[in-house]
């Protein structure tokens, strides 16, 4: 029975590429989202003269992700207010 031959749906088939779209598409934003993080933070430790900037980008990134469902909302909390308290130290 292991060996069995499945028979897969249209629905099925429909479904796996459909979940593949999703990943690639999700894979993207958070990598994206990681990216801006690393900036903000970067630019936080280096001082540079549009931290400022980054950590509002990355934040609202950050917003952006959480009202996709990428991440929980109080994770995007979390991280947010971990860069503005190093942009207000720095």
């Amino acid at each position: 029975m292991a060996n069995a031959v499945v028979k897969k749906s249209k629905s099925v088939k429909k479904r796996i590429r459909s979940n593949e779209r999703k990943a690639a598409y999700n894979k993207s934003a958070i990598s994206a989202l990681r990216t801006a993080l690393k900036k903000a933070r970067m630019a936080v430790a280096n001082n540079d003269e549009n931290k400022a900037q980054l950590v509002k980008d990355a934040q609202i990134a950050l917003d952006k992700a959480a009202g996709k469902g990428l991440i929980h909302k109080n994770q995007a909390a979390h991280k947010k207010s971990e860069l503005q308290l190093a942009l207000n130290k720095a």
